[in-house]
């Protein structure tokens, strides 16, 4: 049942906060430690660095600026184990309560497979591009029920999922295995089918990155990212996923920073764009929904001020600010502009109403919270073991009785499948010359090598590493961790495997086809130019 619904109730309340409280709602924050009232010395100063002086923890930071969300991370020291969390989120909870009355907004970036903030005990979802390897939505579906019900368990109100870019450029850094697929019918079809589960889940979405980040090269997180392609190539190709999104029902849509001079000749980031969020999002797909911005810490805004980026968020559309640079600046330059009428407080309550609207549900869960059953686990598994896809498969299965190497990329990939496997391990992650020496004989003391890669395309040294196994002549297999573009950096290879992540039911379902234990079933969700059309696997 909604806290704050569309109704008299609603607009009452509204009605009844002040300014700094509405400005407060549309700021989501991150708070350092694992508490919300007692925290360590470090986090404490930490705070007070974010926050200002006597702002120790995060339940101050909520109570002194009426915050509307917190977002958790690792490095802010707040995702220890599940006790923790779901204390963290009540004592976080009890301190908006006792504020404003208002539930507060507590996300976090839970996708599965790369992007994956709290592990076990939680049942681990292998990733976008894994389930779109499926091509069977209900698994998309199976796994966001999965995932937003452990995360409701933890008090985590909303998830910064499903992402909805349709990955056309295979250099692209920023989505890659995050995507579900390079065809915009199948990446609609799987992101609804998430949206619907997160929503079974009863957790709130964020289908990300609108316009679209997947013809780009550069993560917004590290610098400008921009896209060449014509509006009308935009509209047909990235659009659609998020108009099928909002069909569905979503109620927010993450804004990217993404430069698209084709929609705003200005060549500012979509975040910042007027033409872009409200010309577009809202007025031409009929989105009423909260937009929130990707993170303001973002390299990609770097070149603008703090007045230009908050101003310019809101008068662009936004509803809500992820992570400004600085909170109480970001607050004071809403209540400034307001006062000098740069932005009318009609303004802001139209932001706020939206948020209103999706804060649902008891603020509270129970403690310890209920994760990592064996149904979610199973599922979890279930869906990995359907995404391994073979390509080539010349020294496959493994037999009983031979030595295997494994070496290459990722050193929890690597540690994670010798043991699987019972296999020796030799990682070499972005090797040097004398790594790579050392992997070539060591394979050639074992009957078969497994080699795994990741983005191999932007890393020389992983396509030297392979190229060299290869040149032994000896059986390798090269396991893909990553986007199975990889394969057209040494397309020699006799024997790929593309298992598009490296979670724990991915590394289980690999090693098990691997061994000729189970099938592999996956099917490319992309296109592998001038190798594999979308949806090819091995005969």
């Amino acid at each position: 049942m909604a806290a704050f619904p569309v109704t008299a109730a609603a607009r009452d309340r509204l009605a009844g906060m002040t300014l700094a409280e509405k400005v407060g709602q549309m700021v989501v924050s991150y708070v350092y430690g694992e508490s919300a009232t007692s925290v360590s010395a470090a986090d404490a100063t930490a705070n007070e660095a974010m926050f200002g002086a006597g702002v120790t923890t995060g339940a101050q930071a909520v109570e002194k600026y009426h915050l509307g969300g917190v977002i958790y991370f690792t490095w802010s020291r707040n995702l220890a184990n599940p006790p923790q969390i779901a204390a963290l989120s009540n004592g976080l909870q009890r301190a908006a309560m006792g504020d404003t009355g208002i539930p507060l907004q507590i996300s976090t970036d839970q996708e599965g497979g790369t992007v994956n903030r709290i592990g076990a005990p939680l049942a681990i979802s292998p990733g976008n591009m894994a389930i779109g390897a499926t091509f069977d939505p209900r698994t998309a579906y199976d796994a966001a029920k999965v995932s937003g019900t452990e995360l409701r368990a933890l008090g985590i109100t909303v998830t910064h999922a499903p992402v909805v870019d349709v990955n056309t450029n295979p250099r692209n850094a920023a989505d890659g295995v995050r995507a579900f697929s390079d065809r915009t019918a199948h990446v609609a079809t799987f992101g609804v089918a998430a949206e619907r589960g997160y929503r079974a889940a009863g957790i709130g979405t964020t289908a990300k990155h609108f316009p679209g980040l997947g013809d780009t090269t550069v993560n917004t997180d590290n610098g400008v990212a921009v896209t060449d392609e014509s509006r009308a190539q935009i509209l047909r190709t990235h659009v659609p996923p998020f108009r099928a999104i909002i069909a569905a029902g979503a109620e927010s849509i993450m804004a990217a920073h993404i430069v698209a001079p084709s929609l705003d000749p200005t060549g500012v980031p979509a975040s910042l764009s007027r033409p872009i969020i409200t010309g577009l999002l809202r007025d031409q797909l009929g989105f009423d929904g909260v937009v929130v911005t990707d993170a303001l810490e973002a390299a990609a805004l770097e070149d603008y001020t703090d007045e230009q980026v908050i101003i310019g968020a809101v008068r662009a559309g936004v509803d809500q600010l992820l992570m400004p640079r600085s909170v109480p600046g970001a607050i004071r330059i809403l209540l400034d502009a307001v006062e000098s009428g740069q932005l009318s407080e009609r303004r802001i309550d139209q932001s706020v109403r939206r948020i209103l609207k999706t804060k649902t549900g008891s603020p509270y869960v129970p403690e310890p919270p209920v994760v990592g059953t064996p149904a979610a686990v199973d599922t979890m598994n279930r869906i990995a073991a359907r995404s391994i896809t073979t390509l080539r498969s010349a020294a496959l299965p493994l037999r009983p009785g031979q030595t295997v190497l494994v070496t290459g990329w990722g050193a929890g990939t690597t540690t994670n499948l010798a043991a699987a496997l019972g296999a020796t391990r030799l990682y070499t992650g972005s090797p040097t010359d004398a790594l790579i020496a050392q992997a070539v004989t060591a394979a050639q003391q074992h009957d078969v090598t497994v080699v795994t890669t990741s983005n191999a395309w932007s890393d020389p040294t992983q396509v030297k590493l392979v190229q060299a196994l290869l040149a032994t002549g000896k059986p390798i297999v090269v396991v893909v961790a990553g986007t199975p573009y990889d394969l057209a950096s040494f397309p020699t290879a006799k024997t790929f495997v593309a298992a598009y992540g490296y979670q724990p039911p991915t590394i289980a379902a690999l090693a098990a086809v691997l061994q000729g234990r189970a099938k592999s079933t996956g099917r490319l969700p992309v296109t592998i130019e001038g190798l594999y059309p979308y949806g090819y696997r091995a005969p």
